[in-house]
Parts: structure tokens; C-alpha cells; sequence
């Protein structure tokens, strides 16, 4: 090199040169290998990983078992077309899923979350014959026109879109949290806000579906009050109106059950599935009752990639994975976490809640003095977790909520690794 050092640069660097800025970033990092509950930088430094992959990698990353089964079936089909023929590893898949959810619901296999919900709302306007579609604030079912319209977290995702999205009504999602008012009465306004769309502007029976995320993630690892599921149940019911329940992120295991309806006891409609559901390999699901699916008109939706034979080999060794031991252990270890956590909220007044499922946990921050939304503090501990090199990602629509989502292999002892470095960028940032 005629002397002159060969200048390295960093992959959040080169990427600049070719990347557009729209898929904004969580952080610079570059990382070049994963396993378990870590990931490997590109200067060889571990990171603890509590982001894992946006709650997709939930049985660690490259899990033994999975990666198994993916090479095995690299070498017997790579793609063989859904629509062109049948193959084992996506009937093993669909059998095994719809015996886990129940047996009166069939399966479609996309390839994302968000396809999954329009796949979803597309098979409700299709059995119905209705075209009116209800959501909630604080909601995010994804980026495409369709799920951006039904989405409710961020203005962010719908800015310049809005002239050819797709009309969706949106009714209030229940924060028991920080209403001012009792839970009961807080679960009654937003059903009340449901009947009074029904009398004011949508009659009911133009509604072809009411799509809830259980957990809501985005809009800060928020759960539904089971009396509020319970409720919708019921007025689906009175008036025709299919549920379908948005399981992207609170699916696979992340709330100590395979899906958080199992947690609730409300069945669905029809349920959509992702993230989680192949560990990193791109795979989704509409399930759906089959009463419903068998409506569904040859042609009325389809795809190339969707049921990979890949992705269904992934899919079929988490589940295998997913046994009720496993779940029941995330249960076990989500209590733990939440119980810790809030031995950190008694020493901060800054946090003012700490709620979720299983490991799907969000810690609420607010100003101690005025009890406004602390989004600067947030970014100042996830920064200051970082330098201790642990990876934590925010939500809520302020983003003051820091969510906890480890893969679900994470050990107590791990946790508790977490929790120290939590504490002190904590204590930092306030003193900052």
C-alpha cells in the first residue's frame, strides 16, 4: 500500500454510500456472527442482546436446532412455488400449527408480518362482503398502505402516504396505566367509543373486521385488559364482525404462551403470526377458523415466496422447541425479570410502571416532577446500556417505554447481568 495504511471502514460507514436513510436505525452497530443471547461485532467485541432481532429470534440466535433443520433441508428443496406444488416441510408446518392453535382453523403462509395482516383483513372483506375496517390508537400492524392506514403509533409511518391509504377508523386502545380512571371504567370508555362509531358514523354491519393486537408493542408493550378482549369478543359476535388478533410480536412464545389468546382465553377469528415464528428466516401466517378459510376463492390472494421450504423447516423445529416446559419456564423467568424491575422502579422515581407478559416487558419513564413522557431520558439510558454493550430498544408513542425482549433461552443469571448494567445507565442518564 506505498506505505500508507489500508483505512478500514466501519459497515454503519459504507453503508451511507448505498443505503438510503429511510430504514431508520436503532443503532451504528455492525455485528458479523450471533449465538444465544449475543451477538459479535465487527471489531469482535459480544453484545447482550435484548432486542433480539425485534422479538424474531426467540430461541437464540442460530439455535443448534433450527439450524438443523435448515440445512437439511437446503439440501433436499430450496423453493419449489406454493402455487405451483405441494412439499413436506410446508404441510408438516400447517399440521403441526393448527394442531398447537386449534383444530378448526386452517393456514396461509406469507412471507411478513404486515403481509400477514393484509392477507388477514383481505380474507375478512372477502367471507363478509363488507368493506369497513376498525383498529386502535396506539396500534402498529405494519408498513404497507394497508397495514400503514391500520396502524396508530407514529405519524411517522403514515406521513405523505395519507392520500391513497385505504380508510380505517380507529377507537381508543385501554391504558389502564395512566388513566385517571379506575381500569373498569377506563375498559368501558373505549368500548362505549365503539358503540358510539357504530351509531355515529359506521353502522356495524358495513364492519367486516376489528383487528387488536393483545399485547400491543409498538404503542409501548402495552396489554389488553382481558375484559376488554372479552367485550369485543362478544360484540364481534352480535354483529357478524370478524377479530382478528395480531399476534406479529406477542406470538411464539414471547408472553410464556404460544400466543397471548392462550393467556386471554378469546379466541379469534382469525390470528396473524410472525417474527418469532421461523427464527429469522421470513415466514408468516394468517390463521384463520375454517369456516372462514374455506370461503377464501382460489386466487383471491397468493404469493412466490410465502411458505419457503426453508422458512416452514425453521418454523417446524420452533415449535418442536416450544414445548409447554419451555413456556412455562419463560413464564417463570418474565415474573423473575418483572419482579426485579420493579425493585428498580422503588429506586427510581422516573419509572413509572413496569407491565407485560411472560418476556414481552415494557418499563414506562416519566418526569418525576410533571409526569410528562421522559422520550430524551429513554434514549440517554439505551445509549448509555450500549457503551456496556447491551442492546435495548424503546416503544410507546412518546418513545419512553424501554421494551425488554430477550431471546427466550436467557438465563436468570443473564438477566441479572442486564439488570446491573440497566441500573447504572439509569443512574447515569439521570445525572447527566
Amino acid at each position: 500500500m506505498n506505505g500508507v495504511d489500508k483505512v478500514v471502514r466501519s459497515l454503519y460507514e459504507r453503508s451511507l454510500e448505498v443505503l438510503p436513510p429511510v430504514a431508520k436505525r436503532a443503532t451504528q452497530l455492525g455485528v458479523t456472527k450471533g449465538e444465544g443471547v449475543y451477538l459479535t461485532s465487527e471489531d469482535g467485541e459480544q453484545y447482550l442482546d435484548f432486542a433480539a432481532g425485534v422479538g424474531v429470534v426467540n430461541c437464540g440466535h442460530n439455535n443448534p436446532i433450527v439450524v438443523e433443520a435448515i440445512e437439511k433441508q437446503l439440501h433436499e428443496l430450496v423453493h419449489g412455488g406454493h402455487n405451483v406444488v405441494y412439499y413436506p416441510s410446508y404441510i408438516e408446518l400447517a399440521e403441526k400449527l393448527v394442531k398447537r392453535v386449534g383444530e378448526d382453523y386452517k393456514v396461509y403462509f406469507s412471507n411478513s408480518g404486515a403481509e400477514a395482516n393484509e392477507g388477514a383483513v383481505k380474507l375478512a372483506l372477502s367471507v363478509t362482503k363488507r368493506n369497513g375496517i376498525i383498529a386502535f390508537t396506539s396500534s402498529f400492524h405494519g408498513r404497507t398502505l394497508l397495514t400503514a392506514a391500520m396502524t396508530a403509533s407514529n405519524a411517522q409511518y403514515r406521513k405523505n402516504y395519507e392520500g391513497v391509504l385505504p380508510p380505517v377508523y380507529h377507537v381508543d386502545f385501554p391504558d389502564v396505566y395512566n388513566s385517571k380512571l379506575s381500569a373498569e371504567d377506563e375498559i368501558a370508555r373505549c368500548i362505549n367509543q365503539l358503540e358510539s362509531l357504530f351509531h355515529s358514523v359506521l353502522a356495524p354491519s358495513q364492519v367486516a373486521c376489528i383487528v387488536v393486537e393483545p399485547v400491543q408493542g409498538e404503542g409501548g408493550y402495552l396489554p389488553a385488559p382481558k375484559e376488554f378482549l372479552e367485550k369485543l369478543r362478544v360484540i364481534c359476535d352480535k354483529y357478524g364482525i370478524l377479530l382478528i388478533f395480531d399476534e406479529i410480536q406477542s406470538g411464539y412464545g414471547r408472553t410464556g404462551y404460544l400466543f397471548a389468546k392462550d393467556y386471554y382465553g378469546v379466541q379469534p377469528d382469525i390470528l396473524t403470526s410472525a417474527k418469532g415464528i421461523a427464527n429469522g428466516i421470513p415466514l408468516s401466517a394468517v390463521i384463520g377458523k375454517t369456516e372462514y378459510m374455506d370461503q377464501w376463492e382460489p386466487g383471491a390472494h397468493g404469493g412466490t415466496f410465502g411458505g419457503n421450504p426453508l422458512a416452514c423447516a425453521a418454523g417446524s423445529a420452533v415449535l418442536d422447541i416450544m414445548n409447554d416446559d419451555f413456556l412455562g419456564n419463560v413464564r417463570e423467568k418474565g415474573d423473575y425479570f418483572k419482579g426485579k424491575l420493579e425493585l428498580l422502579k422503588d429506586k427510581y422515581d422516573v419509572i413509572s410502571c413496569v407491565r407485560g407478559l411472560g418476556l414481552m416487558i415494557g418499563v414506562e419513564f416519566r418526569t418525576s416532577g410533571n409526569n410528562e413522557p421522559a422520550t430524551a431520558l429513554v434514549a440517554k439510558i439505551r445509549e448509555e446500556a450500549l457503551k456496556e454493550h447491551l442492546i435495548l430498544l424503546n416503544c410507546g408513542v412518546f418513545h419512553n417505554v424501554i421494551r425488554f425482549i430477550p431471546p427466550l433461552i436467557v438465563s436468570k443469571e443473564v438477566i441479572d447481568e442486564a439488570l446491573e448494567i440497566i441500573d447504572r445507565s439509569i443512574a447515569k442518564s439521570i445525572t447527566k
